[in-house]
C-alpha cells in the first residue's frame, strides 16, 4: 500500500501546494483571457464607429472660428468637396415652382427646384451663430468676379481686412455673386472651399467657385429665393 502523505498542523502537502499554484496560475491567466474575449466585440464596435465618415448631420454643427483670407487662391484639389456636398440632382418634394432657390441653413444645402419632384443640390457654407436668418427675397443683381467692400461691422470684427478689394481669384467673394433683395446678403463663391458645410460667414451663403458659376448661369435676375432655418416636415 502506498504511504499516505499527511501534512503537519493542517498545512498543504508539497503535492497540494503544486496543485494550488497551478490553479492560481490558471486563474491569473484565464481571467484576463476571459475579459479580453468579452471586451473584444466592444473594441470592434468602437473601431467601426470611429472608422465611419462624419455625416453631414454631424458636420452641420461645425462653427468654424476662422476669418476671411483675402488674397488666398485655392487650387483644384482644395475645391474637391466631400461626396455629400458635391453638386447633384436629388429627390426633393416642394410646392415651389421650378427654378426657385431654397436655402436650407441647417442642412448646409442650397436647392434649385426642378420638375418631377427633383432639385439640383449644392453644398454651401452659411452664417455662423448669431448671423443666421430666414425669409423670402429675390435675386436683384448678378456680378461676375465681384469687388468686395467689407462693411464697417466686419472691419470691426476683423481689423486686418482691406477696406476694398477688386474682384479676382483671391477675393473672398469668389467667381460670382447673386445679390439678395436690397440686403447686404449674397450667394457667392469663395476662396476658402474648406468652409463648405460649415457655419462661418456673416450671413451670406458661399459655394465653391465651380458651383457658383454653374448656379449663376442657371438663375436669372428676379428668381425667388427662400431661406429656411429648419427643413419642413
Amino acid at each position: 500500500m502506498a504511504p499516505q502523505r499527511i501534512s503537519k498542523q493542517g498545512l498543504p502537502t508539497p503535492g497540494e501546494l503544486d496543485f494550488m499554484q497551478l490553479a492560481r496560475f490558471s486563474f491569473n491567466l484565464g481571467f484576463p483571457m476571459l475579459l479580453f474575449r468579452f471586451s473584444f466585440p466592444i473594441q470592434i464596435v468602437l473601431l467601426a464607429f470611429l472608422a465611419v465618415p462624419v455625416s453631414h448631420a454631424f458636420a452641420q454643427r461645425v462653427d468654424m472660428s476662422i476669418g476671411d483670407e483675402p488674397g488666398v487662391i485655392p487650387n483644384a484639389a482644395d475645391e474637391q468637396l466631400s461626396p455629400q456636398f458635391r453638386r447633384q440632382v436629388v429627390l426633393y418634394r416642394s410646392t415651389e415652382a421650378p427654378g426657385t432657390i431654397i436655402v436650407q441653413t441647417a442642412e448646409r444645402f442650397l436647392y434649385v427646384v426642378q420638375p418631377g419632384g427633383r432639385a439640383l443640390r449644392y453644398g454651401i457654407g452659411v452664417g455662423r451663430e448669431g448671423f443666421q436668418w430666414q425669409g423670402l427675397l429675390h435675386i436683384t443683381r448678378k456680378q461676375e468676379w465681384p469687388d468686395w467692400t467689407p462693411p464697417p461691422e466686419m472691419i470691426e470684427r476683423q481689423p486686418y481686412l482691406p477696406r476694398f478689394m477688386a474682384g479676382g481669384p483671391g477675393n473672398p467673394m469668389g467667381a460670382r455673386a447673386l445679390y439678395l433683395g436690397t440686403t447686404v446678403y449674397r450667394i457667392h463663391g469663395t476662396n476658402q472651399p474648406k468652409t463648405i458645410g460649415s457655419a462661418v460667414s456673416s450671413g451670406c451663403f458661399r459655394l465653391v467657385n465651380g458651383d457658383v458659376i454653374d448656379l449663376y448661369d442657371r438663375i436669372p435676375v428676379g428668381t425667388k429665393v427662400i431661406v429656411r432655418q429648419k427643413p419642413e416636415l
